[in-house]
């Protein structure tokens, strides 16, 4: 009984000497002055305005990490590193000023070996990141996704389907060979995965796991993790072969005016302006999925590999040498970005892109659907109805075979 006794009460002295270190190391305010009554530390206001997300004064704890020097080491089994009581410790590691207190940083490094950035345990903007992918981006994204396919709706009760105006001929002409068909169906089908798999990462913990529970969930997610890093590729080599193929009919010209003045038809009956092989609508649906299926497969690429390809800091430079963000109003943007701050970056950038991207795409799927009578039989078969092709695109049905499209009353341009 007297060797537990002893045991406790070495473990009160121990604890006493613990807390007056820290006590000393730490600057308690004095009567009337800020943040007095709690002796230094945090308020409930702090707290209220943290969780706001509001800007708080955090010197009183930033400016107070102690001082190694004057603080007495403490040895043996509850002893702190280097005589710096833990809580000066972790709040040294906090806001990153290990280096003033002469502690090694921590072992995290980039593959440079860099530890000026990359050295960070705790890392605020994780919480930021966190807030907007449960918040805007899920909010917003779904409100663009249900708005684009409510228009759609609308247009088709107004508009009906786009029938062809003369009827069908029964006769056909080659719209796209076979490798022009594999490249679109590569980069549509692997973007539909792309989509699905991604929409179920961002919606599956709010629509998915309520109903199915976090065991069934799992494997879906898992899963869907593993078809979204390797579907990429295909969708990547699509993205190339319809650039390579493509990018010289998509120039735009001055008969793109004309469709655009007449709304390419979509309103109105027996309303067919003159077009190439791609009309103005086209042109818009494949520079869309060119610039955003660059800058979605970049981004990608950096969640895939973080180190190797960080996206943002270059990214940021660039613009604060040119001055964008001082035009606008902005403070210079930071360019000593952590790679856990990459990722979360990297990743809100990609499902902005993404929305956007599947937003463009359901209208285009429209189109070429249901939308408009034998629109799909141009990826279907490769086979397009003549009639279809005077009126959609009559400059290339002339370019093609030779024929009028337009006859005297309505002369080729």
């Amino acid at each position: 009984m007297a060797r537990i006794s002893t045991k406790f009460l070495t473990l009160l002295v121990a604890a006493f000497v613990g807390l007056t270190s820290v006590a000393v190391a730490q600057t308690v305010p004095a009567p009337g002055e800020p943040r007095a009554e709690t002796g230094g530390a945090q308020t409930l206001a702090d707290i209220l305005r943290r969780q706001e997300q509001q800007k708080v004064d955090d010197s009183f704890r930033r400016d107070n990490i102690g001082n190694p020097e004057a603080a007495a080491p403490i040895d043996g089994q509850l002893g702190t590193r280097g005589g710096v009581s833990d809580s000066e410790f972790w709040r040294a590691y906090r806001y990153n000023e290990l280096d003033e207190l002469g502690t090694v940083r921590a072992s995290a490094k980039g593959p440079s070996g860099d530890t000026s950035v990359t050295s960070v345990v705790i890392q605020s903007t994780g919480m930021e990141w966190l807030s907007f992918r449960k918040g805007p981006l899920k909010d917003y994204g779904g409100y663009l996704l249900l708005g684009t396919i409510g228009i759609l709706v609308l247009f088709f009760l107004f508009r009906g389907r786009i029938m062809i105006d003369g009827g069908k001929s029964g006769k056909t002409i080659t719209r796209f060979i076979g490798i022009e068909r594999f490249a679109h169906w590569t980069i549509a089908g692997s973007f539909i995965l792309l989509a699905l798999t991604g929409l179920t990462q961002l919606f599956g913990r709010f629509f998915i796991i309520p109903y199915l529970g976090h065991e069934a969930f799992a494997p879906i997610a898992i899963y869907g993790k593993w078809i979204h890093n390797n579907v990429s590729w295909a969708f990547m080599l699509g993205l190339v072969m319809v650039f390579v193929m493509w990018v010289s009919h998509n120039i735009p010209n001055r008969l793109d005016l004309k469709w655009f003045a007449v709304a390419g038809g979509l309103f109105s009956k027996n309303v067919h302006p003159p077009a190439k092989k791609f009309n103005a609508g086209q042109k818009v649906v494949f520079w869309g999925v060119v610039l955003l299926g660059a800058s979605i497969s970049v981004s990608g690429l950096s969640l895939l590999f973080p180190f190797e390809m960080p996206m943002f800091a270059a990214t940021f430079h660039h613009l604060n040498d040119l001055g964008l963000p001082q035009l606008v109003g902005l403070d210079p943007l930071p360019t000593d970005l952590a790679p856990q701050t990459e990722m979360q970056l990297a990743q809100a950038w990609h499902a902005i892109v993404a929305f956007v991207f599947m937003a463009l795409i359901i209208g285009h799927i429209y189109i070429g659907s249901v939308g408009m009578e034998g629109a799909f039989d141009a990826m279907g078969s490769g086979q397009v109805d003549e009639q279809w092709a005077k009126e959609h695109h009559g400059l290339w049905y002339e370019e093609v075979t030779g024929k009028s499209a337009y006859h005297d009353s309505h002369p080729a341009e």
